[in-house]
């Protein structure tokens, strides 16, 4: 199975990005999914006062769930796709949330952020170097800045990836040979079958300077195929000043 990869890809969801919400619609918990994992931020006063970045916006789903977990935060929606984008923009919109388009690294090096919180959904497999983006996620955020990546990153039980295929087999792979999409929606079942394990990303994120670790799962079908990652920027108790909220390892939510 061949990886799509860079402007290939970002082609490849200018095409889907037609049919992409209504395939996504079908998918059970799909938006409350993204929705669990924005309130697991755990912005407080509803992000009043805080800037929030969804890396990797593709139409606008993840900004939406940013916008419901934290409706009085200013949220910036990035992604490489310009028909995803272009998708979203069509949707209705509060003026603190603005959208704009180029990859990850582009907006990294702009004069952008620092960001309170970063948002990535379905994000990390998709790039080529995830490494090379969490250290650009980590010039954006603030230090104790919070990252909630919500990702296709399977348990390592063998069940889990046994249902992957399936699921893929079955449903995914056909849904989007009807749209005309089969090569995007064949690199969707490769990329979560070649990505890292969620233990193995947990562990990604460690290397990276990312500090309070944590990992939750989904709920329904996804459970074990899908989880939410919470870290915060490097900080650590009793260097400098502390953020104004602090990471809890006992649910393994932010709080």
């Amino acid at each position: 199975m061949t990886l799509l990869r860079d402007r290939d890809l970002a082609r490849a969801f200018d095409h889907a990005s037609q049919t992409y919400d209504r395939l996504t619609a079908l998918n059970p918990g799909y938006r409350s999914e993204l929705l669990r994992s924005a309130r697991r931020l755990r912005l407080p006063d509803g992000g009043a006062g805080l800037r929030v970045l969804d890396l990797g916006c593709g139409t606008g789903a993840s900004t939406r769930a940013l916008l419901r977990a934290a409706p009085r935060a200013r949220i910036t929606a990035v992604d490489a796709s310009s028909g995803m984008l272009r998708r979203a923009l069509e949707k209705p919109w509060p003026a603190q949330v603005r959208f704009q388009h180029m990859t990850a690294e582009e907006f990294a090096a702009g004069e952008e952020g620092p960001f309170d919180a970063v948002f990535a959904a379905y994000l990390f497999r998709n790039v080529t170097d995830p490494d090379r983006v969490l250290t650009a996620v980590r010039t954006l955020l603030r230090p104790g800045g919070r990252l909630a990546v919500h990702e296709y990153s399977l348990s390592g039980a063998p069940v889990h990836r046994a249902l992957w295929n399936a699921v893929c087999r079955a449903v995914i792979i056909p849904a989007g040979t009807l749209g005309g999409d089969r090569a995007l929606y064949r690199h969707l079942w490769a990329s979560v079958l070649g990505f890292d394990t969620a233990p193995a990303f947990a562990d990604r994120l460690r290397r990276a300077g990312f500090t309070g670790v944590r990992l939750a799962p989904v709920a329904g079908w996804q459970t074990g195929i899908v989880h939410t990652f919470l870290a915060r920027n490097g900080f650590a108790a009793g260097a400098g000043t502390a953020p104004p909220t602090t990471a809890t390892a006992t649910t393994g939510e932010m709080r």
